[in-house]
């Protein structure tokens, strides 16, 4: 389950790729102020663009990855399948994502970190989901069952959306349902890379 990804991207060019797909986003809290970040980790802010009211389609801000859950445990991934995904959706702003695996040295007490980055752009959105919570406004991930460029690293992934799908994300009136399967069919990610 993914707990770690990166964003080494800069705002600027994330702005630009956005303006070019003619998605229109808003600022309301400035700039966010994101140096290039090989780990994002659970409880860290992070880029996210929410939908927008208004005549932007999204608003791009700073988010804390994760609200509490029960017993207090950060809730920082949420199976898709078989749910109401409401209308608080977000795109979570990556390069790329990573998996664990057991040591391939057996002497080696630390998991293998594999880097897993999308074929055809060097940066793309995550399907995400917010709320409100004591801690403010924090998002999650949500998860799919690994396609096969995951698999043999874990049973569940994240969810690439497809960059002409991005704009539909962000729109409560589009079923969150007709997004997500034709993400599941799309995704296609570069061999992951041991780090």
């Amino acid at each position: 389950m993914c707990n770690d990804y990166r964003l080494e991207v800069d705002i600027a060019s994330i702005a630009e790729d956005f303006d070019d797909l003619q998605i229109k986003i808003r600022m309301p809290e400035g700039a966010p102020n994101v140096p290039a970040r090989e780990d994002v980790r659970i409880t860290d802010m992070a880029p996210i663009v929410k939908s927008s009211d208004g005549d932007a389609i999204g608003e791009l801000v700073n988010r804390r990855w994760s609200w509490p859950g029960q017993g207090g445990k950060p809730v920082y991934n949420v199976r898709s399948e078989g749910r109401d995904l409401g209308d608080k959706r977000c795109l979570v702003l990556c390069d790329g994502f990573y998996e664990f695996t057991d040591p391939t040295d057996k002497a080696q007490k630390r998991l293998d970190k594999w880097l897993f980055t999308l074929k055809d752009h060097r940066w793309f959105c995550m399907a995400g989901i917010w709320r409100d919570a004591h801690v403010g406004e924090a998002f999650s991930l949500l998860t799919m069952e690994a396609g096969p460029d995951i698999a043999a690293y874990h049973h569940r992934q994240i969810i690439p959306l497809p960059r002409d799908r991005w704009a539909a994300w962000l729109d409560p009136r589009i079923p969150a349902s007709d997004i997500l399967g034709c993400a599941r069919a799309r995704h296609s990610f570069l061999s992951g890379a041991k780090i």
